[in-house]
Parts: structure tokens; sequence; C-alpha cells
């Protein structure tokens, strides 16, 4: 992944870790990005760490200097970091105990302004909030099982979403871009997502990688869909992948690590185009069938896995399926990934492999509950 740079530059996957860039100018790491963005929660930890290191350390030199009991060290010092005084706690204190008390106070007001102007920047700057709602979403994450989940949120992860939302597919929305985030929240604030680098192992396994049912990864740079695949296929061996690419070149890269389809938007986009002016009765059906969704006329694959036991050792012809459903098989996917249009009666369903069927609404209904499919 490393990337051609300068002599004494470091340049290693955009948005990693980059210290140089090619023309030698500084720029920022991402640990540099990741503690800018954590600052203000490392800042309220460190006002409690000190709050209560403060209480314990006062604790002690009363202690060894009062001679004090635990009970009665612990109590003077929490009283002296309240400033509510300390008649209640035996004697006047020695000249040592006064300096030592001195000192603490000092230091007890030094922690607690900074502990209040930590939570009033951790409130004001958005960050209460943003946890909690962080939380929430993560929560709702958690209990998903069988979704998408989404790397990308341009136009292409749009376009995505969207055809998951119309068809009921659950999914999850992985975006580091900031801007992209607060449009995906404007527009659809019911949608799941993780703000963080697709990227990051971390990330993955938050959206739930392990339990998903397939990826699309339509990041803009191959280099970070490469590296995505790669790390989701090591995640979950047996996840669906599909990815974006815009280069050619990278097809083989994306397969390489992993992926079991791979688009390029302009090879589609040019197909598509060329094919209206050929076929375009043909397009426009199946354009027709992917864009109205409240059209009665749709497709369904049945795996091998999928049909019950009964079922898969019979052919076409055994099955009945057009005879009781009326809907039609009208291809066959080979486990080796080829094709076969409008198969014989005498074929029979391999482990694998699937159908792939043509039929109404109604058609596709009795076809599930004739197979008993979910």
């Amino acid at each position: 992944m490393a990337g051609v740079a300068q002599t004494f530059c470091v340049y290693i996957k955009p948005g990693a870790l980059t210290l140089l860039s090619r023309d030698g100018i500084p720029t920022r790491s991402a640990f540099t990005k990741w503690l800018l963005s954590y600052s203000s929660y490392l800042s309220l930890r460190l006002a409690v760490v000190l709050f209560f290191t403060s209480i314990f350390v006062g604790a002690l030199g009363f202690v060894f200097i009062e001679g004090y009991s635990y009970l009665d060290a612990v109590y003077m010092s929490v009283i002296t970091l309240s400033t509510v005084g300390f008649g209640e706690v035996g004697g006047p204190l020695s000249d040592a105990g006064k300096v030592y008390t001195s000192f603490l106070i000092i230091f007890n007001l030094a922690t607690y302004t900074y502990a209040i102007s930590a939570f009033t920047y951790f409130v004001t700057n958005g960050n209460l909030f943003k946890t909690m709602t962080d939380k929430l979403v993560q929560r709702r994450i958690d209990k998903l099982s069988g979704h998408v989940v989404v790397c990308g949120y341009g136009r292409f992860g749009k376009e995505v979403v969207s055809q998951f939302e119309q068809h009921n597919i659950p999914f999850v929305v992985i975006e580091q871009d900031q801007q992209a985030i607060v449009e995906l929240l404007q527009e659809h604030d019911e949608y799941l997502y993780i703000a963080d680098d697709a990227t990051h192992e971390d990330s993955l396994i938050r959206a739930g990688i392990e339990r998903a049912h397939a990826m699309v990864t339509v990041l803009p740079n191959d280099t970070d869909n490469v590296f995505t695949v790669l790390t989701a296929r090591q995640l979950s061996p047996r996840l669906n992948i599909v990815s974006r690419s815009k280069d050619s070149k990278a097809i083989s890269k994306l397969r390489l690590a992993g992926a079991d389809h791979v688009i390029m938007p302009e090879q589609v986009g040019g197909f598509y185009m060329a094919t209206l002016v050929s076929k375009p009765g043909a397009i426009e059906f199946f354009s027709f069938m992917n864009t109205h969704f409240d059209a009665d006329i749709g497709l369904e694959e049945i795996r091998y896995e999928d049909l019950p036991e009964s079922c898969k050792p019979k052919s076409i012809a055994e099955l009945e399926i057009r005879k009781v459903t009326g809907a039609n098989i009208i291809a066959y996917h080979a486990p080796d990934g080829s094709y076969i249009v409008n198969p014989p009666p005498g074929l029979r369903l391999q482990p694998g492999g699937s159908f792939v069927l043509l039929g109404s609404r109604e058609q596709l209904d009795k076809l599930r509950a004739y197979l008993e499919l979910a």
C-alpha cells in the first residue's frame, strides 16, 4: 500500500500515516487527528483522575503528618477539597499539617477549576450529546444480524443505501467525512452509521461485519477499497463482498483481496447506454423492474442451501415450480460462476448453485411458501 515519495518522505496509505507529503510539507497524521478529535474526552478523564488523586494523596498526607485514622484522613481530604472547613476533625493542625493543607487547597482549587473547564467544554462542544447518540446508535447496530455494511456515503453509496431502504434491507453506513455524516443525519436520521474510517478493522467490527450478510464498499479510492475488502475478508470468511473499482487494473487486486464481485460504474453505465440503443426494449424492461418497486413483477434467487432437504435432490421438472406457483426459472447460476439461460427440465440444483426466477409478486409469494423459504 506504500506510495512512491521523494527522499526523506514517509508516505503510507493516505489517511493512515503521513509525516511528510510528497512535496516535503508536514501534514497531519491520523494519530494527530484522533488526538484532536478526542481531546475533550481526554481532558474530562484527566479531570476525574486528578479529582480522585487529590483525595487519595491528601488522605495519605493527613495519615502520616497528623496521625489521623484512614477514615478521618479521607474525610479531612474531602472537606478540604470542598472548602467547607475542618472543625469536625479533632484538634488544631500542626505547623507541618498547616503547610501541607495550604498546598493541598491550592492544588484542589486548580483541579476544581480544570474540571469545571473540561466539563463545560465537553458539554458546549456537543460531545455530551454526540457520545449519548453514538452509544444509542451502537446499541441498535449490535442487535443487527444478516445486514449489509456499506463503506462510503458518496454518490454511489447514497444510491446503494437508497435501494436497500426501498427493499427493506437492513444496513449500516461507515463514513469518515463529517460533512457526509451531517448530510446523512439531515436527510435520513434513522440510518445507522459509524463515523470512522472504513479501512480500520475496529470500524468494521463496530458495524457488525462478523454478523453481516454482505458488504458493499464504494470508497472513492481503489487502494482504500482493496484494504477494506482484505480486512473484511479476514474478519468474515463467508461474507458476500461487492466492491467498486475506478481503474480496471484494480479489479484483479480486489478479487485477490477477497471481493466476490467488482463493479466499474463507468463500464456498467456504458454498457447500459449502448444496449439502450441496440436492445432498448430489453433494457427498459429490466430498468422498469429495478425502479418501479410497486410494479407487480420481480426476480427471486433460490440457492441450493435455501431449499428444504426433500427438494434438494429433485430436478427442475420434479420441483414443478411453474405448475404450482406460476413463476419461471429463467437461469441457473452454477457453482463455478457460469450461467445457463433457460435451463433444461432435467437439470438439478447443485451445492453452491442457485436458480433465478421471474414472476409476479403473488407468484413469488407462492414460491416462497411452496419451498418453505423464510
